[in-house]
């Protein structure tokens, strides 16, 4: 296993993250997986066995519950796991059951805190943008966690270029703790985060955790042009809509080129995206997770796989994003100066 500097901080993280949405199973999240405390602890033991050292989950997820198994599963091995969770999102009826606000974000971390049974997490992500609560007390609430000693490193998830930029600069006026990781969906179904938040990420310094780096299944394989999806997948099931495919018969054409070149190696075609995504600029980590272990157990093969410059190549033709404006304006007439941020979306120089 590969560990990787997260972003600017002093923090090395496995190339691959276990993330937890599978643990549970309470409400929407019963379409993703319902893993208990057993199984949970036998995917965690597999993946501290392959070399990962990140765990990832958030309060949201099974109402709690998820923390909940983490914890108890964690609990006798936490000095040499680093645990990840997330606050924003709602989980009551009441006014302030949700947001980035103060109240909130303080409250739950302390029930975080017990549910995964330590004194302190090591990233806290804020999980999405909250547009009506100043970035000031935001900022300043997730500061005196990191002071307090039961927040190690921030992270934040969601937001966009401007959202995450306001609240760097925010960070910088006040003298606050900066985010120093950044947890974006970034596949090969869907490269929309090349256009601003990956050259963010460059240019700021901050490390990237992917998430959904398979695109919710969509490129494990099993999604094939004129084929039906597999029963039983997330794809099939209407409680879940994650993410959203625009342009199918273009995933079809990625996928097929996955499938090609993981026949030469060999390997599956979900570790062919896999291996792709630890080739990108900023990426420091993968979070994956998995309703079985054999799943899981592909997913983590993945840290073995290199593939030649014309694989990557390949994959990066075939799922090229759209060059959208000022991006092409720019192409025309800026690459003569272009930054390794902005190399990113257009690539390298020729």
């Amino acid at each position: 296993m590969e560990y990787r500097q997260l972003g600017r901080s002093g923090l090395r993280v496995s190339a691959l993250t276990l993330g937890t949405m599978t643990f549970g199973g309470q409400g929407m999240f019963g379409a993703l997986g319902s893993l208990g405390v057993r199984e949970a602890d036998r995917q965690i033991g597999m993946a501290l066995e392959a070399g990962v050292n990140l765990i990832d989950t958030a309060d949201m997820y099974s109402g709690g519950v998820s923390e909940e198994i983490v914890g108890e599963v964690v609990e006798k091995r936490r000095d040499g796991v680093l645990l990840s969770t997330k606050a924003r999102m709602v989980l009551g009826e009441g006014p302030n059951d949700g947001g980035a606000s103060r109240f909130h974000l303080v409250r739950q971390l302390e029930a975080s805190l017990r549910r995964l049974r330590t004194d302190h997490v090591d990233i806290y992500h804020i999980h999405e943008w909250d547009g009506q609560t100043p970035l000031e007390e935001t900022m300043e609430a997730l500061d005196t966690m990191v002071r307090s000693g039961k927040v190690r490193y921030l992270g934040v998830s969601n937001y966009t270029g401007w959202q995450l930029m306001k609240a760097l600069a925010v960070s910088d006026a006040h003298g606050y703790q900066r985010f120093v990781c950044n947890q974006i969906y970034y596949s090969l179904e869907s490269r929309d985060s090349e256009y601003e938040l990956l050259p963010l990420s460059v240019d700021q310094g901050l490390g990237v955790l992917v998430w959904s780096p398979l695109a919710g299944g969509l490129l494990s394989g099993k999604y094939r042009r004129g084929r039906d999806a597999p029963e039983g997948t997330r794809q099939v099931d209407e409680r879940w809509n994650e993410p959203p495919v625009r342009d199918r018969e273009k995933l079809y054409d990625t996928v097929e080129v996955q499938v090609q070149i993981a026949d030469a190696h060999g390997v599956s075609p979900a570790q062919v995206a896999l291996a792709w995504l630890l080739t990108k600029p900023a990426v420091s980590s993968l979070v994956i997770g998995a309703r079985k272990d054999e799943q899981l157990g592909d997913n983590l093969a993945a840290a073995n796989l290199t593939l030649a410059p014309d694989e990557r190549a390949a994959l990066d033709r075939v799922s090229a994003p759209a060059m959208i404006y000022p991006h092409w304006h720019q192409a025309n007439l800026a690459k003569d100066r272009f930054s390794p941020a902005d190399r990113v979306l257009h690539g390298e120089a020729p």
